[in-house]
């Protein structure tokens, strides 16, 4: 006779063992599906009605951000004992995000000028705008230094956290044998860090669902398609740019299968396209990146965060469509000399604008005004913002995983053995997760 106790029972069951990329899969689609139902059904307020759910659930990750931007970085810096090698790592980092952001927007420019998403759309009812600066280049600088950590750290200046978390680590590696008691310390307080986020991420599924049913209950098809080619030409360009530019990086760069790259970050990208935080996601990204794609603690430590605030290639790619529909909707023609500035400053500026609220829409006015585009256009875009920043985010979150894989090859510190493990996450990883 079997023994069947430990043997799934019943739908619940079923749900329980199944892999968690597959549940956040699944409640995102049905998320969409009910929501449709919900909004063409005139019961948009039962939509709203469930946003609390994932409204907790992206309240709780971002619980998660400060302890874990600040611990991560320094177990990273404590583990990195050569001064040179963290410089290298840096360096390596910083380069391919500017490369692959400036990849991005050229995608983007080169989509919008053959899809045309401003034909034939009339922008002459679109309100006036008032264009918002980005801080500048010397502003940006003197910012990175904060006055108070613990201030920055209430009011979530991710930048600023980043900056003193990592002069801390140096400063306890400086320290030698008298900072063992305190990264000893930090070593154990990420753990405790890790397990809690691994038990967040438990509740990916629910959250995922109640954001889905409230964003497509809300908007429903009637804001989908009338702009259907801007947000279609965002979609096409974020998959081109995740399947083309990572994928070919883990090939090229890393010799490494993009396949599996893909099936490990699957989980970031799915909690990215709901909560269109990258920041947000970050204890979603460490967790993926370091047991589905084997990267070591202190590499991801370090480019991951960092990633978080100064990679933005779906904000880049989304900057150069909408800078295209605008100058079409307007019947602007754009010069040569009008395109390598756009692509120039959507780059710096995804540096200058990083950890700024509503950074997307801030970067768009400042390429705009860059080139003499009407802000009006601004009023419109803002307008599917939201399905557009799902999209953005999620090509975000792929890039910092892309970069953190091919660091982490280039200084051998990448387990290959655990990149090739062809499942996401197994049964035994899933039931600890939960706790």
């Amino acid at each position: 006779m079997n023994d069947r106790s430990d043997a799934p029972r019943g739908l619940w069951g079923r749900w329980r063992s199944m892999l968690l990329w597959k549940q956040i899969f699944l409640a995102l689609a049905a998320g969409v599906v009910i929501g449709v139902v919900l909004n063409q059904t005139g019961n948009e307020a039962a939509a709203e009605a469930i946003k609390p759910i994932g409204t907790i659930f992206v309240n709780a990750i971002k619980m998660l951000i400060v302890p874990l931007i600040f611990v991560s970085l320094v177990v990273g810096m404590t583990s990195m004992h050569d001064m040179s090698k963290m410089g290298r790592i840096g360096l390596k980092t910083v380069a391919l995000y500017l490369m692959t952001t400036a990849v991005a927007i050229t995608i983007g420019l080169v989509l919008g000028a053959v899809i045309q998403p401003g034909a034939g759309i009339d922008m002459s009812a679109a309100a006036a705008m008032e264009a918002k600066d980005a801080p500048s280049l010397i502003d940006t600088i003197v910012g990175l230094v904060p006055t108070n950590p613990v201030s920055a750290s209430a009011e979530g200046n991710v930048l600023q956290i980043i900056v003193f978390a990592i002069l801390f680590g140096i400063a306890i590696n400086m320290a030698g044998e008298k900072g063992r008691i305190v990264r000893d310390f930090f070593d154990s307080l990420s753990e405790v860090i890790y397990k809690l986020t691994s038990i967040i991420i438990g509740f990916a599924p629910y959250g995922v669902f109640a954001l889905m049913v409230w964003v497509a209950g809300t908007y429903g098809l009637e804001l989908l398609l009338p702009l259907g080619a801007v947000i279609f030409a965002v979609y096409l360009g974020c998959v081109i740019h995740a399947l083309v530019v990572y994928g070919g990086m883990i090939r090229l760069g890393g010799g490494l299968n993009p396949v599996r790259f893909f099936q490990g970050v699957l989980e970031p990208q799915m909690v990215a396209f709901t909560s269109t935080s990258s920041s947000g996601t970050l204890p979603v990204s460490m967790t993926a990146v370091q047991r589905n794609l084997g990267a070591s603690k202190g590499v991801s430590s370090f480019v991951l965060p960092l990633g978080a605030t100064i990679n933005m290639d779906g904000t880049a790619l989304y900057q150069g469509v909408c800078a295209l529909f605008v100058a079409q909707a307007f019947n602007v023609d754009l010069a040569m000399g009008d395109y390598v500035t756009i692509v120039l400053t959507a780059t710096l500026a995804s540096i200058g604008t990083a950890g700024v609220p509503g950074a997307g829409l801030i970067m768009l006015s400042l390429v705009l005004t860059s080139v003499g585009l009407p802000l009006e256009g601004v009023a419109i875009i803002a307008g599917i913002d939201r399905i557009l920043d799902m999209a953005r985010t999620a090509l975000n979150v792929t890039g910092d995983a892309a970069v953190t894989v091919l660091v982490a090859k280039s200084e051998g510190e990448l387990d290959q053995a655990a990149y090739d493990t062809p499942h996401v996450l197994d049964s035994a990883s899933l039931k600890e997760m939960r706790g």
